[in-house]
């Protein structure tokens, strides 16, 4: 078995298909999930150290959230218009 790990993209790619937004359509609601749990835990202790803890959780989550949801927010669409599709390059093949 292979124990190597792929480094994490330091930028997301410029073209997000529909796999990638699925995937990141259920990150949105994890994240908006873990985001309302830490808020209601916050509202019911009453230990202040604790209250924070949940708090910073919270905003961390909602941090990843408003992240992820930038990456949705870009013009997708222009950018895959100007990537070739499978066919393009078949066709393209064909010709010379």
């Amino acid at each position: 078995m292979d124990n190597t790990q792929q480094a994490p993209m330091q930028t997301p790619p410029q073209v997000i298909t529909t796999k990638d937004m699925l995937y990141l359509k259920d990150a949105l609601s994890w994240e908006l999930l873990a985001l309302k749990k830490f808020h209601h835990l916050a509202q019911q202790v009453s230990d202040q150290e604790m209250k924070q803890a949940l708090d910073n959780a919270g905003r961390m989550h909602q941090n990843h959230y408003q992240r992820l949801l930038a990456h949705l927010q870009t013009n997708n669409d222009a950018t895959m218009a100007n990537v070739p599709s499978p066919n393009q390059n078949q066709n393209q093949n064909q010709q010379h």
